[in-house]
C-alpha cells in the first residue's frame, strides 16, 4: 500500500541494503493520543528491527526521534475496530488510532510478527552467549585453533602446486614462442595441458581460502563477543574490588578512631528522602529533596511511646556531617549520645571476622529479639487461636534443605548486567515455592485488613493498609532462595476461608514480558495484584524493581486503595551472606470513598553507620487537604506503630504534631523451631505446596520440578526444570508459526488469553491491566478443568 491522504500505511516487505529478508517493517500515519487537551495528533510511525518509533513528519526522520518502544516484551490490544494500545509493562504506553479497520489489523498483525521475531532473535543471542559462557575456553581455542591450522595447511599445499604449475605454464610458453622443429601442434597441446593444471590448482586455492575464510569469520564473531564479555566483566570486577578496597580502608579507619576513643564520622548518607514543602494554595506537597525527621517528645525506648506524646516532624535540606545534628528539640539526643551510639555499632562491625553480619547488618541474635518482643496480650497479629474450625490438619513444615554446594558466584559472574529472570539458574538456588505462592504470602497477615474493614475513619482504616503493606515483606529478611519463574498458563488457589477467612488465585497471565495476576477475597475486603518485575544483576548485588500494582476495595464503605511496591536489593552476591534490603517510596492513594487520601512510606536504606533504626520506616497519612491525620513508624522486619495527630504547630519548614497514643499496628510473628533447616519457611509457606486434591492441573503443587526440589531430589529436579522449559519454549514457537501462517494468509490470528484473568481497562486511567473473572471456584466445584492447558 502506499500513503494517502488518509493516512493510509505503507508497507515494506523488507527492502534496504540493511534489513533481512521477511523482517517485518511498517511504515505511515496513524494517529497517537498526546493528552487531554490536544487528544488524537497525526504522527508519522516506522516500524523496524522490532522497535516501533514515531515522528512529527517524515522530515524528521534521520534527526529527531519523538519517541520509541521496544516490541519485545511489549502487550498489544485492540482496544476497538480502529484503536490499539501497546504497552511495555507500565513504563510506556502507546494508545494508537488507523483510519480504517484493516488499516489497524494490517499494523497489529505486522506488530505481533516483529515481537515474535524480537523474542527469537534474543533468545537466540542468550542461547549463544550461554553456550560460550559454559564451554571449556581451552577445548574451544584447541579446537578452532586445529581447524584454522588445517585449511592454512591446505592453502599452502595449494600455494605450492599454484607455484609449481605456473613455472611449468611460463616454460611451455616460452616453448611456444620459440623456433625448434618441433610442430606448433604438439606445443600448443602441453601449453593448453599445463594451463588445465595450473586452473585447477588455481581454484583449488579459491576454494581452500574460502574455507579458511567462513572458518576464521564464524569463529571470530564468537570470539568477538566472548572478548567484549570478558572486557565488560573485568571492567566491573575492577569497580567492586575497588568500591570494597575503600570500603575496608573506611572499616580501617573507624576502628582506630574507635580504639583512640575518637568520635567517628558517619561514612554512609542514609537520610530520610520525604519532605513536606509548602505548596499551591497553602497545601502540602511530598518531595524527595528534603529530610524528614521524627522525634518522639519525651526520652523513651523504640516501640514504647507516652500516653500522650508529642510527635515532631522536622523538615532540614541535607546538611553536612558538623551540622548533623537535632537543635531545639525536647528529648532529642545529644551530640555525646550519638557518638555514642555510632561507636558502639562500629565497635559491633569489628568483633566480626568480616565487615558484614547476618541479615544485611543485624546481629545474629535479631530473631530472639522479634521473639521476645511478641507480648501474648497483645490482641493483634497473634497465632491463629486454636478454638476456630480447622476443616484440614494442615503441616506444620517440610523436608530439611539438603546440602549441595555450589557457588553462585560461579554461576552469575557470566550474567553481569544481565535481567534476572533471563540467568539460567539451578536449583540449588531456588526454595521449593512458586513466584505465585510467594506473592499469596503477601496475605499472612491479612487480619490486619479484618480490622481495617472496621475503621469509620479513612485515615484510620488507610494508616492500617499501610501496616499491611509492611507486613509482606517481613520474611525477605532471611529468605534469599530464588522462587520458581512460573510457566505461562501455571496458577496456584489458596482456599483458606475455613480457618483464615479468605481465599486467593493467582495466574501467570504473560511470559513475555512475564506477568502475574492474583485475586484475593474474604467477607471484609477484596484484593488485586498485577506482579511484574524488571531485575539486574549488578557484580556485587542484584536489584529488583516490581512493577504493576496492587489494591484492596472494602466493599462496606466502598474505599478503595492503590499501591506499588518498593525496591528490593539482594547483596553480597560474590562473597560473605547473602542480606535482603528494601527501600524507596511508596504511595498508597485512596480513590473511590476514600478519594484524596494518601499515605507516604518511605524505606529508609539500610547503612552501618546510620543514625536511623535499621530496615526503618517512616510515614504519614494525609487527607484530602494535605494535612496530616496519622504518623506510622516502625521496621518492616519486626512490627508497625501507629498514631493519631491530635494537633500541628510550627512553620511548614518544621512542623511539629502533637499526637495520641501509639498503638501497635502489626507485629511480626516469631520463626517456627528450626526454620534455618528448611529455607527459614513460615508456618505458612510450608503449607503453601502441600499436596491437595481437587485443585486444577495447573496448580503450582503439580509443578514436578518444584515437588522434587522440595522432596531433596534436586539432579532430577534440575533436568525435570529444563524438560518444563523446553516444553514451554516449543508451544511459543508453534503459535509462532501459526501467526506468520496466520498474517500471510492475510487472517488474524488470536493472541494468547489466560484462563481465569481477562485484560480490562483500569478504572479512571488508560492503562490496561488482569481482572479476576470469577469463574475460577466454580469450575472447581465442578471439577471442570477441560480448557486448562497441558503445561507440565
Amino acid at each position: 500500500m502506499t500513503d494517502a491522504a488518509g493516512g493510509v500505511v505503507a508497507v515494506a516487505g523488507g527492502g534496504g541494503a540493511e534489513k533481512k529478508k521477511g523482517d517485518p517493517e511498517m511504515k505511515g500515519w496513524l494517529l497517537k493520543w498526546t493528552n487531554y487537551i490536544k487528544g488524537y495528533q497525526r504522527r508519522w510511525f516506522v516500524l523496524s528491527k522490532g522497535v516501533l518509533s514515531y515522528y512529527r513528519n517524515r522530515t524528521e526522520i534521520n534527526h529527531t526521534c519523538r519517541g520509541t518502544i521496544s516490541l519485545h516484551g511489549a502487550l498489544i490490544h485492540t482496544v476497538d475496530s480502529c484503536t490499539f494500545v501497546i504497552s511495555n509493562g507500565g513504563t510506556q504506553t502507546f494508545h494508537i488510532k488507523a483510519a480504517t479497520e484493516v488499516e489497524r489489523q494490517s499494523w497489529v498483525t505486522a506488530l505481533e510478527l516483529a515481537k515474535a521475531k524480537a523474542i527469537r532473535d534474543i533468545e537466540s543471542e542468550e542461547e549463544e552467549a550461554e553456550e560460550t559462557a559454559q564451554v571449556v575456553p581451552s577445548q574451544e581455542i584447541n579446537t578452532v585453533v586445529r581447524d584454522l591450522t588445517e585449511r592454512l595447511e591446505n592453502m599452502r599445499t595449494c600455494y605450492d602446486l599454484i607455484t609449481k604449475h605456473g613455472a611449468a605454464l611460463q616454460r611451455a610458453l616460452n616453448d611456444l614462442e620459440s623456433n625448434e622443429e618441433e610442430s606448433l601442434a604438439s606445443r600448443t597441446k602441453i601449453v593448453n595441458e599445463r594451463a588445465t593444471l595450473f586452473r585447477i590448482t588455481s581454484n583449488a586455492m579459491i576454494n581452500a581460502g574460502n574455507d579458511y575464510l567462513q572458518s576464521a569469520e564464524s569463529q571470530g564473531h564468537k570470539w568477538s563477543k566472548m572478548l567484549h564479555h570478558e572486557r565488560e566483566q573485568r571492567q566491573r570486577l575492577e569497580e567492586i574490588i575497588e568500591q570494597m578496597a575503600k570500603q575496608q580502608s573506611q572499616m580501617e579507619q573507624a576502628a582506630v578512631l574507635v580504639r583512640q576513643n575518637k568520635p567517628v564520622p558517619p561514612m554512609v548518607s542514609s537520610s530520610t528522602t520525604m519532605s513536606l514543602n509548602a505548596g499551591g494554595g497553602g497545601a502540602s506537597q511530598l518531595t524527595s529533596d528534603d529530610e524528614v525527621e521524627f522525634f518522639d517528645a519525651q526520652d523513651h525506648a523504640y516501640g514504647t511511646s507516652p500516653p500522650d506524646g508529642t510527635f515532631i516532624l522536622k523538615l532540614n535540606k541535607r546538611r553536612s556531617s558538623s551540622e548533623d545534628q537535632v537543635e531545639g528539640q525536647t528529648g532529642s539526643s545529644s551530640e555525646s549520645d550519638e557518638q555514642k551510639r555510632t561507636i558502639k555499632t562500629i565497635q559491633q562491625v569489628c568483633l566480626v571476622s568480616a565487615p558484614r553480619v547476618a541479615s544485611g547488618g543485624h546481629a545474629d541474635e535479631h530473631d530472639d529479639d522479634v521473639d521476645r518482643a511478641v507480648q501474648p496480650s497483645e490482641p493483634l497479629t497473634e497465632p491463629l487461636p486454636s478454638d476456630r474450625k480447622q476443616v484440614k490438619q494442615r503441616r506444620t513444615r517440610i523436608p530439611d534443605k539438603p546440602n549441595y554446594p555450589l557457588s553462585l558466584w560461579s554461576i552469575m559472574k557470566n550474567c553481569i548486567g544481565k535481567d534476572l529472570s533471563k540467568i539460567p539458574m539451578p536449583v540449588n538456588f531456588n526454595e521449593p515455592l512458586s513466584m505465585l505462592q510467594r506473592l499469596v504470602e503477601d496475605y499472612e497477615y491479612a487480619d490486619i485488613l479484618d480490622i481495617a474493614a472496621n475503621c469509620g475513619d479513612p485515615c484510620e482504616q488507610l494508616a492500617y493498609v499501610a501496616a499491611f503493606t509492611v507486613s509482606s515483606y517481613a520474611t525477605t529478611t532471611n529468605r534469599t532462595g530464588k522462587p520458581f519463574n512460573p510457566l505461562l498458563g501455571e496458577t496456584f488457589e489458596c482456599d483458606r476461608t475455613d480457618d483464615l477467612g479468605w481465599r486467593c488465585l493467582a495466574e501467570q497471565v504473560s511470559h513475555h514480558p512475564p506477568i502475574a495476576a492474583l485475586h484475593c477475597e474474604s467477607s471484609k475486603w477484596v484484593c488485586w495484584q498485577e506482579f511484574s518485575m524488571t531485575s539486574k544483576f549488578r557484580g556485587k548485588y542484584v536489584q529488583i524493581n516490581p512493577l504493576g500494582g496492587a489494591s484492596v476495595t472494602f466493599p462496606l464503605s466502598g474505599n478503595r486503595y492503590t499501591w506499588r511496591k518498593v525496591t528490593t536489593t539482594v547483596n553480597n552476591i560474590i562473597v560473605g551472606k547473602l542480606w535482603v534490603d528494601q527501600h524507596g517510596e511508596m504511595e498508597i492513594e485512596g480513590t473511590n470513598a476514600a478519594q484524596g487520601i494518601k499515605c507516604i512510606l518511605n524505606y529508609i536504606p539500610y547503612s552501618y553507620f546510620s543514625r536511623e533504626v535499621q530496615r526503618s520506616v517512616k510515614g504519614v497519612v494525609m487527607n484530602g487537604n494535605n494535612e496530616v491525620k496519622w504518623v506510622v513508624r516502625g521496621t518492616w522486619d519486626s512490627k508497625i506503630e501507629i498514631a493519631p495527630v491530635l494537633q500541628t504547630s510550627g512553620s511548614p519548614e518544621s512542623r511539629t504534631y502533637t499526637t495520641g497514643e501509639y498503638k501497635v499496628a502489626w507485629r511480626r510473628r516469631p520463626a517456627p523451631p528450626e526454620s534455618d533447616k528448611y529455607y527459614n519457611f513460615t508456618q505458612l509457606a510450608c503449607q503453601l505446596n502441600e499436596e491437595e486434591e481437587g485443585v486444577a492441573p495447573t496448580d503450582s503443587r503439580r509443578r514436578p520440578d518444584q515437588r522434587m526440589m522440595e522432596e531433596g531430589a534436586w539432579d532430577a529436579s534440575n533436568k525435570e526444570k529444563l524438560r518444563l522449559e523446553e516444553k514451554q519454549r516449543t508451544v511459543r514457537r508453534q503459535r509462532e508459526r501459526e501467526a506468520e501462517q496466520a498474517a500471510a494468509d492475510g487472517r488474524p490470528y488470536p493472541a494468547y488469553e489466560p484462563m481465569w484473568f481477562k485484560r480490562e481497562k483500569e478504572m479512571g486511567t488508560e492503562n490496561f491491566v488482569h481482572v479476576y473473572k470469577n469463574t475460577y471456584w466454580e469450575a472447581k466445584s465442578a471439577q471442570d478443568w477441560s480448557n486448562c492447558p497441558d503445561i507440565y
